[in-house]
Order: C-alpha cells, then structure tokens, then sequence
C-alpha cells in the first residue's frame, strides 16, 4: 500500500473529511460549537519508506497526541499553537483535537542538535548541513556545536521533502518570515532539548510545522513572528529523534525511541523484503508490533512523567 494509497478515513458524525496523510485524517467540524474548525485526528497508522503499513501499531494514535499537547503546554510561553478544544467525538476521543484553521507554510522547520540521518549523508558529500559548514571529523550521532536550522521543502504526499537551504526559504516566504521561523525553531528546539535531557533522553533532531490565521483580527501580532502559529504535532517520535542519553556513543547508528525498529525489521532477512521491487512491505510480526508500542510508550512515560 503506498502512502497514495490510504485507507478510508471513517465517518464521523459533524465532520466533513478533508484530507488524509501518513498518520492522520483531517476533518472540517460542520455542526455544534466549533463549527468551521478543524477536527485532527492520529490513527495508528505508521509509514516507512514511503508506504503507509498494511499493520497498525495499537494505541499510537493517542500516543502521539497526548504528548503533542504536553508539549504544546511545555512551550506555551514560547509560541502559540492551533488546539482549540479536546472536547471531540467519542468515536476519536484521546487521540483528536479541534484546531485552528490556517495557512501552512511550505517549510518543514528543521532543528538539528546532533548529526544523523539525511544531515549526515549531506556532510559527507560536502561538509555542509543545508548550506551550513561544519567542523571535519564529524561522524553518525556527534552532537554539533551548536543546533542549526536545516529546512526542507514539502513535497507532495509520497514524495520525499527537500533539504534547502536558508535563501531558499526565505526566496518561499520572505526574508522576514525565514528569519522568524529560523529564530522560532532554534529557541523551541533548545527548550525541548533541555527538558529531554533533564529526563534521561536527547533530542538528535525534530522539524516543526508553522501556519498564520486565517482570518484577519483572530490575532494582533506585533512582530513576524508573533504570527506563527505551531501546527500539527510537536515533539513526537513520529516528527523527531530521541536517543537514550546513557547509550549515546558517536560512531554509529543510536539506539532510538521511534520506529528505527521497523525500518531494521523490513530491511533484514527476516522480513524476505525487497525494498528495490516497488512492492510493499509485509505485515509486521506480533513482536516487532509489539516492541515498537513499548518504545513509543516508554518515550512518552520518561517524558511527559505520565503513565499511559
């Protein structure tokens, strides 16, 4: 199944489907109180390499929402975010929120504090992270000096987004609004680092997503910056890196709180997957499920010091 190829999004009474993506189906609210608004809601769905799973990971719908709002509280002095209410229909009720509509910027607001993934395969062609040079030596997991702002284009849906460069979003959204969404990322990025790691864990890398209100009075912003809004989910293992900090070691590949070990399973043996042959994964066995439910919720539980 490729990720152009979603299931359904069910029904839902007073809501009208909108669109559906990797992880989550997008309603517009048409009857009671928040009529207008938009109803998010996080299915259990998980992608890899570009296909949605025909095998669901059972309660990481709710997962990724109750730590998206825990974040959203941790950075509510910092910058403003698009839930409205909580308050959803019974058939999504722990794992959907009612936002804010607005206009998404077409930035993927990337925040690297250590070097892994596409930042590494960059570095090592050509000692850059999106037009940004960094010291020699540097290997798979270094923390760098300093966190950096490294965006990416949205691509369309089943299509892998771009890294760019800065002039490149600023050439998208304008120099004020780049500079905005440059400063915003890095301040929201070292503060969720800090409290990550008061907790036993490092955040490698997250990337953010930032839209404006729509219509005009629904905010009095003074600066750019005080128009973005952050969107989506924040701060997930499905949007960012964790890696426990007591296993960090550069060098190679960190131990991960995400799906690296679904990524591991369908490349080895084990899964008789071809990810060159153009088809889809196969179902995942009941222990990789498994496993990977433990690590969302262990992510979570270290986090957020809540027990799901």
């Amino acid at each position: 199944m490729t990720i152009a190829n979603i299931p359904p999004a069910p029904e839902l009474p007073g809501a009208r489907h909108v669109h559906s993506g990797k992880v989550r189906d997008l309603y517009e609210l048409t009857e009671g109180p928040h009529a207008g608004k938009l109803l998010m809601v996080a299915s259990d769905r998980l992608s890899i390499f570009d296909f949605v799973l025909e095998t669901t990971i059972p309660g990481k719908g709710e997962i990724l929402t109750r730590m998206s709002l825990w974040w959203f509280e941790q950075l509510a002095d910092l910058v403003p975010n698009h839930v409205v209410s909580t308050d959803v229909p019974e058939q999504v009720a722990g794992r959907a929120v009612i936002c804010e509509r607005l206009d998404m910027l077409p930035v993927e607001c990337v925040a690297r504090g250590y070097l892994t993934g596409s930042g590494l395969l960059d570095y090592k062609d050509t000692g850059e992270v999106c037009g940004i040079p960094l010291p020699a030596g540097l290997v798979d997991g270094s923390r760098l000096p300093e966190p950096i702002f490294t965006p990416a284009r949205k691509a369309e849906l089943g299509d892998h987004d771009e890294n760019v460069d800065y002039d490149a979003v600023a050439g998208t959204v304008g120099a004020e609004t780049a500079a905005a969404l440059r400063d915003l990322t890095l301040r929201i990025y070292g503060r969720a680092e800090g409290i990550a790691r008061e907790r036993g864990i490092l955040l490698a890398d997250t990337k953010f997503e930032f839209g404006v209100p729509r219509l005009a009075g629904a905010r009095t912003p003074t600066t750019e910056a005080d128009r973005l809004v952050l969107a989506d989910e924040v701060l997930t293992p499905d949007s960012s890196r964790y890696w426990p900090a007591a296993e960090w070691e550069p060098g190679h590949a960190q131990p991960s709180y995400d799906k690296q070990i679904v990524r591991n399973w369908a490349l080895s043996p084990a899964s008789g997957w071809d990810r060159s042959s153009g088809a889809a994964p196969p179902a995942l066995p009941p222990e990789v499920v498994e496993r990977t439910r433990s690590r969302y919720i262990e992510a979570y539980e270290l986090l957020t010091g809540e027990r799901f």
